[in-house]
């Protein structure tokens, strides 16, 4: 009986004439594989959209962990060794250990400054085309995928005045298949070029804050290796240093005469 009902159900509902399957039956290789090439297109720009998008979540969770801990630490060494072993922000306080170490070692007269600054950034160039890695293929379906469809769409109509040539007379049931595949091309490609676009846009905005973070996080350890130590951001809700009074001698005073008294 179940068999009986779906066969009801097959003849009821007979197979649409100018549906999508039906046209890419009727539009042969060419349409077919245009269809083919615009759907790959749409997986992987998907694909890539939703990758990068961890992997920008992952970096600002690592910033808002910087932001709360690292700068309290007593050195830059403890301070790398709170963060996480794959993390940028720790490829760029180790690249910028490494470079000071290094800079010891070399035979030429270099200013530490420039050396620091050159080892750092080319750390924080590398973090940045890593992170701008597929958008360019974003860019490129964006960019190309209308043309794609514009392909078919033009085989498409070609099919129609092929068949009008080929019958005499422009007819509906002529041309309407071929030209209802020329549409869909279209609008499939129109479909995949819309989203690709808007993700470039956005991903692209999203890498300009982080690449921001991560230069004034280069900055800021740049400034302390660059003092010793002395130079370091404020960090928010963190203890400011009381200021001691300090001997002509260079000793702090405890109620010495001539001593400068500290504020309570």
């Amino acid at each position: 009986m179940f068999t009986t009902i779906l066969a009801a159900a097959g003849a009821a509902a007979p197979e649409n004439p100018y549906g999508l399957t039906q046209a890419l039956k009727e539009g042969g290789l060419i349409s077919q594989t245009v269809f083919g090439i615009l759907v790959l297109m749409s997986v992987v720009s998907f694909y890539i959209l939703f990758s990068k998008l961890f992997e920008q979540q992952k970096l600002i969770n690592q910033q808002k962990r910087v932001r709360q801990s690292f700068w309290q630490s007593n050195s830059l060494r403890e301070g790398s060794a709170k963060l996480e072993k794959n993390s940028a922000y720790k490829q760029i306080v180790d690249d910028g250990l490494a470079a000071q170490e290094q800079h010891a070692k070399l035979t030429d007269p270099v200013e530490a400054h420039d050396w620091l600054h050159g080892s750092l950034a080319r750390s924080e160039a590398a973090i940045n085309s890593k992170l701008g890695g597929g958008l360019a293929f974003l860019a490129t379906v964006g960019s190309v995928s209308p043309f794609i469809g514009l392909f078919g769409t033009v085989i498409g109509i070609y099919r129609a005045l092929v068949k009008i040539g080929a019958s005499g007379q422009a007819s509906i049931d002529k041309v309407a298949g071929p030209v209802g595949e020329a549409l869909i091309m279209t609008a499939l490609g129109l479909v995949v070029a819309v989203p690709a676009v808007l993700s470039y846009n956005w991903l692209q905005r999203r890498n300009k804050s982080i690449s921001e973070d991560l230069s004034a996080f280069s900055n800021d350890v740049l400034g302390f290796l660059a003092s010793n130590g002395a130079v370091r951001p404020v960090v928010a809700g963190a203890a400011k240093p009381v200021a001691k009074p300090v001997s002509a001698a260079g000793t702090t005073t405890a109620g010495q005469t001539g001593g400068v008294p500290t504020r309570p």
